[in-house]
């Protein structure tokens, strides 16, 4: 099966995931001066972060994407992320009217101090998504001790 071709650059706007019931504005975020990906705002618990320093959805290369599992306010926007299984669609709606479609490979967890950077940011060849949360167990002092990452590929484009 051929790889679906890449798309060209354009910011996402939203992102849907039905198996999960996601759908949510996107934003753009950062990484901070010791270059770890910085989280989108706490206090909302619809919105996702897209990194911008990267590729956007559907070009090729690695796109990646953050949203919080809860908050102070309760659950939020990927709080059932490790629930998606391969085959899932996740759909990226462009600022150029487009539409990105994804469908997921793989979700795994990692504690945070065996985190696989390579393999979560490294280059790809082809159109894939990086989906991340926190994850694993929680503790009172210091949060959540693992992350939880979707993996995608891009299998489709749509035009608005």
């Amino acid at each position: 099966m051929s790889a679906t071709p890449g798309m060209s650059a354009s910011p996402p706007t939203r992102i849907r995931i039905h198996a999960i019931q996601v759908d949510a504005r996107v934003i753009p975020i950062d990484v901070d001066a010791a270059g770890h990906l910085q989280p989108p705002p706490p206090d909302d618990n619809n919105v996702v972060g897209w990194y911008r320093g990267g590729v956007t959805p559907g070009q090729n290369g690695n796109a990646v994407m953050a949203g919080h599992v809860d908050n102070k306010h309760g659950l939020s926007v990927f709080y059932s992320l490790g629930r998606l299984h391969p085959g899932a669609t996740v759909e990226i709606e462009r600022k150029d009217r487009t539409t990105a479609v994804f469908t997921v490979d793989a979700v795994e967890v990692y504690p945070k101090d065996h985190y696989p950077d390579d393999k979560v940011y490294g280059a790809t060849s082809r159109s894939e998504l990086r989906l991340i949360t926190c994850g694993g167990r929680f503790s009172k002092k210091t949060g959540y001790l693992g992350n939880v990452v979707a993996y995608a590929h891009l299998t489709r484009t749509t035009q608005a």
